[in-house]
């Protein structure tokens, strides 16, 4: 019975997370599905807000995306301290256009010959430094991954 009750909080946990914890990826519409100190994912549909003139997925939302959840992950991986991006590498290999669902976005180390049924739209290197002091303005997001994800 505890085991259910545990089970229905993390998913709580889980839902409540796809808002709230970075503005710019919830302005673009985008969910996250899966967090942790190890893998990070989420999706969204390809909206005209995310799009450049010629309504394929621009190059900086791309870009935003892997820093945004990169900094996620390592910040619950680095014991909620506060992590700033300091290189970002990205390759654009295919285009994402105007409706598109972009249904998996991960962080992770990913073997891209053994993506079969998957178009890469992207891959990214990115580089952060960690144990940051947070600053006030932020600490309530920084609460909120560490009251959901402090027993790690």
């Amino acid at each position: 019975m505890s085991t259910k009750h545990s089970s229905l909080n993390d998913m709580e946990n889980q839902e409540s997370l796809k808002t709230g914890v970075d503005a710019q990826l919830d302005n673009i519409g985008f969910e996250i599905d899966e967090i942790s100190a190890h893998r990070v994912a989420g999706h969204f549909v390809v909206s005209l807000k995310a799009c450049q003139p010629f309504k394929v997925l621009h190059g900086g939302v791309s870009a935003m995306i892997a820093e945004g959840i990169a900094s996620m992950g390592a910040h619950i991986a680095c014991g909620f301290q506060r992590v700033a991006g300091i290189q970002l590498n990205i390759n654009h290999l295919k285009p994402a256009e105007l409706g598109d669902l972009v249904w998996e976005v991960q962080l992770w180390k990913n073997d891209l010959s053994k993506s079969k049924d998957k178009i890469v739209i992207s891959s990214s290197t990115v580089t952060l430094i960690c144990n940051r002091p947070i600053p006030e303005h932020s600490k309530a997001v920084a609460e909120k991954l560490k009251n959901m994800f402090g027993k790690l």
